[in-house]
């Protein structure tokens, strides 16, 4: 493929870990395969949980892996002028509108609605208001979901994907009473501002996926191709991650590390350096992920 822009897009909350790497190594082949460039990109959006100095920690992380982005790392945190400009194009073509309410209000209107979740799934909003704000202030800006965005697309490892993000999700949201912009906008105008045309990603963000399809469609961006990794599972079988037990990467044995989140891709052990071992994984990834396709 021509032109190829992958990305790896770490949250600098903690230091990478088994699972990150995974998602990490897994871009990088897929960048290296297809002849095109690697970007790095800090989501750092949500400063509050971003502690001060983690971004470099990452950077080092994957320095010492033999990962190096092919341009300049960029911030989120620096890009806030940009997500503004999206939302007021939502807003101006009616697509987005205010909303007043907390997710206790929404957890409390879906209960007298007799319409409870299971844990993880989405709190699918109610559309309360859709239509007017009864006179109570805004609290965030919605994306206002159509009765037919039905999303189907394919991905490159999981397959044929399809989801009603009306009946899924709801009406979602962009911006934040506090003032800072959510995952789902600032992921999508980051892409089409960098000219990203794959995206690899770890499989917990698959269900992500038509919710920023149907923003692209919105503000007219381009929809990059999915690639979505196996998930590194902790001890209490779910994503692995610092709330159920992940441990930062040893800095003792690069290939050590590499290797392992290699065995989650289905890649071979190797030996020799980190360059002479991700030499090889492109190869082997191209069999895997045929960059024609």
């Amino acid at each position: 493929m021509p032109n190829y822009i992958g990305r790896f897009a770490p949250s600098p909350t903690g230091p990478l870990h088994a699972g990150s790497l995974v998602a990490a190594l897994a871009s990088w082949l897929d960048a290296r395969a297809h002849v095109g460039q690697w970007l790095v990109r800090i989501e750092d959006i949500d400063k509050p949980r971003c502690p001060a100095g983690m971004d470099q920690i990452i950077l080092q992380q994957l320095a010492a892996c033999g990962l190096y982005s092919d341009q300049v790392p960029v911030w989120q945190s620096a890009r806030s002028e940009r997500y503004q400009q999206a939302l007021e194009q939502l807003l101006s073509q009616g697509l987005a509108y205010p909303c007043a309410c907390s997710r206790q209000d929404v957890e409390a209107t879906l209960s007298r609605l007799g319409q409870g979740r299971s844990r993880h799934a989405e709190l699918v909003y109610p559309g309360t208001c859709r239509l007017s704000l009864a006179g109570r202030a805004p609290r965030s800006w919605r994306l206002q979901i159509q009765s037919q965005d039905v999303i189907k697309w394919s991905d490159r490892r999981c397959g044929p994907q399809q989801q009603d993000v009306q009946a899924e999700v709801g009406d979602f949201v962009l911006k934040r009473f506090d003032g800072s912009f959510t995952y789902q906008l600032a992921v999508v105008v980051d892409d089409a501002a960098q000219g990203i045309t794959n995206v690899v990603r770890g499989e917990d963000l698959l269900d992500n996926t038509a919710r920023q399809i149907v923003l692209q469609h919105a503000l007219g961006l381009p929809t990059p191709r999915y690639l979505h990794t196996p998930l590194v599972l902790g001890a209490n079988g779910e994503k692995l991650s610092k709330q159920n037990g992940a441990q930062p990467l040893g800095s003792g044995d690069p290939l050590a590390v590499l290797n392992s989140a290699a065995q989650v891709l289905g890649l071979p052990v190797l030996r020799g350096s980190v360059t002479q071992a991700l030499v090889a994984w492109v190869e082997y990834w191209s069999r895997l992920y045929n960059p024609a396709l």
